[in-house]
């Protein structure tokens, strides 16, 4: 998959001019990054996991040499939370050391990485938003490969090495929770969902657009190396959130009934509270996302046709 455009230079957020690799691009973040790098007129190359392992230091140096990359946004990741429990080896290869491999090339060419990470970092169990250098505790696999990742990047790029943590994705482009909630209310007269989670629900449009933001920032020299955290603002719980995606479906909020986690046991634990604070945006002098709500009432029509046109086809 491979996207062009105009010279960066030209890109409405500034930037030194370059080519940006986006690693995963087949995945619902990766295709939103790149239609967003081709809106700002930079130039782009997206490779998905069949064109490019990232654990293959032979295959990614390939990469840089073909490509020759400014800026490489990390969207490959191994994201089956539960299977994680049982193959934390296989989780750590794409987690843990796919990372490394892509820090040690940035670092052999003077490229900039940004590393895609999770709210799974942290134990889950706070009740203030967790600050981008708050300790971190993961009670999963899933969050310690990820948890390697983030280390490996900012160990070895401690000065061109981005760390961008997100949580509760959704979009038009790939399987989410949305996507679910709207294929259920179609079939169920009530909905039992969760309440005792909270998040915050992120538009994967939203979340490109920032790293489309903090790259350029980062490449004009504005933005510091380290940890930034890619949510939405507001906090909901899978509850709240289903009740938001009725309302927008035209559908009865009180279809849907609040339970507890009890009632939907996982192999993984999940994180009780995952708000996240967003104060290191301002050193790089761009605006946090907005709130859930909002980024919701604008992604839902995308989001809604292709889980109706999915439907379709699957017929």
């Amino acid at each position: 998959m491979n996207t062009g455009g105009a010279d960066a230079g030209g890109a409405a957020d500034g930037g030194a001019a370059g080519t940006w690799l986006v690693t995963g691009a087949g995945g619902m973040l990766g295709r939103d990054l790149l239609a967003r790098l081709a809106a700002a007129g930079r130039p782009a190359a997206g490779l998905d996991r069949a064109a490019l392992d990232i654990t293959d230091p032979v295959a990614v140096r390939a990469a840089f040499a073909e490509h020759a990359p400014a800026v490489v946004v990390n969207c490959a990741a191994w994201t089956a939370v539960d299977d994680a429990e049982s193959k934390e080896d296989d989780a750590l290869a794409v987690n843990g050391t796919g990372p490394r491999v892509l820090a040690e090339a940035c670092r052999e060419s003077g490229a900039i990485l940004l590393q895609v990470s999770t709210d799974y970092v942290f134990a889950g169990d706070g009740g203030t938003p967790y600050a981008e250098d708050a300790p971190t505790a993961p009670r999963s696999a899933y969050g310690r490969t990820k948890l390697a990742g983030e280390r490996a990047v900012l160990d070895t790029l401690p000065e061109q090495g981005y760390v961008v943590r997100t949580a509760w994705l959704y979009g038009a482009g790939g399987p989410n929770f949305v996507r679910t909630m709207i294929k259920l209310e179609a079939v169920k007269d009530t909905l039992d969902v969760v309440d005792d989670q909270r998040g915050q629900p992120t538009w994967t449009g939203d979340l490109a657009d920032r790293l489309v933001r903090l790259g350029g920032a980062a490449l004009d020299g504005t933005a510091p190396a380290g940890v930034y955290h890619g949510t939405s603002g507001g906090g909901t719980t899978w509850f709240g959130f289903t009740q938001e995606i009725f309302r927008l479906l035209g559908a009865d909020p009180a279809r849907v009934r609040p339970t507890t986690s009890e009632a939907f046991v996982r192999p993984a634990p999940r994180p009780a509270y995952s708000i996240l604070g967003h104060d290191r945006w301002k050193s790089a002098e761009i605006e946090p996302i907005r709130d859930w709500r909002a980024a919701l009432t604008e992604a839902f029509p995308a989001v809604l046709a292709a889980e109706r046109q999915t439907g379709v086809t699957s017929q």
